[in-house]
């Protein structure tokens, strides 16, 4: 092989200073990241090679040894496959960029390219029922700073169904309770959201904001020292046997916990995605049909809505959340279907009224 035309070492510095950097303007959390693969990759050399960092050369980073390393992530560190492919990525930007760089160590470069993320099983998403919401919820400690912190976080996980690293990065100018109740979400690949705010939660928001620095730069979920909380610190906001807060946020947003359908998503666009749970106005939960109808592209003229045709008759118990019925009909006729998906949704959720 050829002498490179750039030192490795160099080659490793461009690569994070210009190319990541510089010409695709990456995220700090991408920069991390890709730091993290290329620390873990260059000691898994240098514990099996005895070559410091400063030494390595592209030969160094052949198919064979790349293969070697993700074996050693998945079966020495236990990272999960989607760890895993992640690693391989920041290693696949780095080669297709040495490839421009340094083309004598273009058959190095070809050979690892090749290599393939592994494919994995994606878990179906669950939901919580209202005992476990209710006790994430009711978990923190309100006596105490940290407790009162963590409460408010968990609320506003809850209502807005944000990441976790959405909520430790928010800032007190991101709260819009003045005019409005709601929060301004940076998340993952910068995308950015306004989530509105139920009542109750704006209101031990606007709290809380009374507790801390008025700052806008400050967090509004900081640590003891000041500094915004970590993910890691976030951890510890429920002490309860229960999901973890951002898997509960998640599923609330996706629409499979109350109070309100879908979380902050229309409910008609909810539907059209598969079997939900709804919540009626009443506070049940009800369980939507095993096989929703398609409201966005009606494949039938419209038929009018025969009377009880709503597959519950829900009632309350006197003294009692609980909800009794009978369940007459799951067929698609018994629905209206129009070419309206928000008249069609409007018709069938006023079926759920209080009696």
């Amino acid at each position: 092989m050829r002498a490179p035309q750039i030192g490795f070492d160099q080659l490793v510095q461009a690569f994070f200073v210009r190319r990541l950097i510089n010409q695709r303007g990456a995220s700090t959390r991408t920069v991390e990241s890709y730091r993290d693969a290329f620390e873990l990759l260059f000691g898994f050399i240098e514990g099996r090679t005895g070559k410091s960092p400063s030494a390595l050369s592209m030969a160094d980073l052949d198919a064979p040894t790349i293969l070697d390393f993700l074996d050693h992530l998945e079966t020495e560190r236990h990272n999960s496959a989607r760890t895993r492919n992640a690693r391989l990525a920041a290693i696949h930007s780095f080669m297709r960029y040495a490839a421009m760089r340094d083309p004598a160590s273009l058959a190095i470069t070809t050979r690892v390219l090749a290599i393939p993320a592994k494919r994995f099983d994606r878990p179906v998403l669950g939901y919580l029922t209202r005992d476990e919401v209710a006790a994430i919820l009711a978990a923190p400690d309100r006596r105490t700073w940290s407790g009162q912190r963590d409460a408010v976080l968990l609320a506003i996980a809850y209502n807005t169904g944000a990441r976790v690293s959405e909520l430790t990065g928010l800032r007190v100018r991101d709260v819009l309770v003045d005019r409005q109740n709601a929060v301004h979400l940076h998340g993952k690949g910068r995308k950015q959201r306004v989530i509105p705010l139920w009542t109750n939660t704006a209101a031990e928001l606007r709290a809380w904001l009374d507790r801390i620095s008025p700052a806008p730069e400050a967090p509004v979920f900081p640590n003891r020292a000041g500094a915004a909380l970590t993910r890691s610190g976030s951890a510890t906001a429920s002490t309860v046997p229960s999901p973890s807060p951002n898997n509960a946020a998640h599923r609330c947003a996706a629409g499979r916990c109350h109070p309100t359908p879908c979380g902050t998503r229309p409910l008609s666009t909810c539907w059209s995605q598969g079997p939900i749970w709804l919540s009626s106005p009443c506070g049940w939960d009800i369980p939507a049909p095993p096989s929703p109808i398609n409201i966005l592209k009606p494949t039938s003229p419209p038929k009018k809505l025969r009377s009880g045709a709503w597959p519950i008759q829900a009632r309350r118990q006197p003294g009692s959340d609980q909800a009794t019925g009978s369940w007459p009909s799951w067929n698609t006729s018994d629905y209206v279907q129009s070419a309206d998906p928000n008249t069609t949704m409007k018709t069938m959720h006023s079926q759920l009224s209080c009696t």
